[in-house]
C-alpha cells in the first residue's frame, strides 16, 4: 500500500512534462518568428542589421535616385515638340529659327529687351518714353504714319485709361521665344513673339499652349482661319533700336 511519505518523495510527473513542452515550444516560436522576418524582407531592400561598409558614401536623394526620371521639360527640343527649328510662315516651309536663350543676341538687344522689361513691369507707362525713341529712330506704335507722342498713342491702344493692359501685353510678348529676321539686310530683326513668323496650322500642343498665354482660343481660331498671327509683335534692331510695338499682319 502506497503511504503519504512515498507520494511526497515522487516527484511531480505532469508539471515537468508541461514546463518541457512550454520550453520547446518557446524555441521553435523564437526560431520560426525569425525565419518569417526574414522572408518577409522585402526584395531589393538592405539588410538592416548587417553592417555597413559604406558608411562614408552620400545617401541618394530621390531626385537622383537611378529609375526614378527627372521630369521633363514643357517643350521637348530632341522630338520636335517647340523644338529651335519650326516651320516659317512666310513661304510655309523655310523652317525659322525659334531662340529661348537671350544670351545668343548681341549685347545691345539684351539691354534694349531688359531695359523694356523693367520699365513695363514698373506699370508706369512713362517709363517708357525714353526707350522709344524720338524723331526718325521713333518707335512704330501705329500702324501708318508715326505718330507725335507714342505715349499717348499706348494708352489709347489699352483698355484701360492708366495704359496697364499695354504694359502686361508687352511683358507677355517679350517673355516669349524669339526669331532673328533679314540677316544680312536692312531689315535684320529680333522679332517677339516667334509665332510672327511661325505657321499657325502646323504648332504643336506646347506652341499653342504657348501662344494661348498671349491670346485667347477665339483669337488663335481667326489667327488660323486669317493665315498668320495679326496681335502685338515687338522688333528690336540689332544695334539695339526697338523699332516697333504694333498690332497686324
Amino acid at each position: 500500500m502506497r503511504t503519504r511519505k512515498d507520494t511526497a518523495s515522487r516527484p511531480a510527473i505532469a508539471p515537468l512534462l508541461l514546463a518541457i513542452g512550454l520550453g520547446t515550444s518557446s524555441l521553435l516560436t523564437g526560431t520560426t518568428a525569425s525565419a518569417l522576418s526574414e522572408l518577409q524582407q522585402p526584395p531589393g531592400q538592405p539588410d538592416n542589421s548587417a553592417p555597413s561598409h559604406n558608411s562614408d558614401q552620400p545617401a541618394v536623394s530621390p531626385s537622383t535616385s537611378p529609375g526614378v526620371p527627372m521630369p521633363d521639360p514643357l517643350v521637348n527640343k530632341k522630338t520636335g515638340q517647340g523644338s529651335d527649328t519650326t516651320p516659317g510662315a512666310q513661304d510655309g516651309s523655310k523652317p525659322v529659327e525659334v531662340i529661348y536663350d537671350i544670351s545668343k543676341v548681341p549685347e545691345p538687344v539684351r539691354r534694349m529687351r531688359e531695359q523694356i522689361v523693367e520699365a513695363a513691369a514698373s506699370g508706369e507707362l512713362e517709363r517708357l518714353r525714353p526707350l522709344l525713341g524720338t524723331g526718325a529712330n521713333q518707335t512704330q506704335v501705329t500702324v501708318g504714319e508715326p505718330t507725335d507722342d507714342p505715349i499717348s498713342a499706348l494708352k489709347d491702344l489699352s483698355g484701360d485709361p492708366d495704359g496697364d493692359e499695354i504694359l502686361a501685353i508687352i511683358l507677355d510678348i517679350i517673355s516669349t521665344g524669339f526669331v532673328h529676321v533679314g540677316q544680312g539686310t536692312s531689315e535684320e530683326m529680333y522679332v517677339w513673339p516667334y509665332f510672327a513668323e511661325e505657321d499657325l496650322k502646323t504648332l504643336t500642343p506646347p506652341e499653342r499652349v504657348e501662344l494661348l498665354r498671349i491670346v485667347t482660343a477665339g483669337d488663335l481660331a481667326d489667327m488660323q482661319e486669317f493665315g498668320g498671327y495679326n496681335f502685338y509683335r515687338l522688333g528690336i534692331t540689332p544695334d539695339g533700336k526697338w523699332k516697333y510695338f504694333t498690332a497686324g499682319d
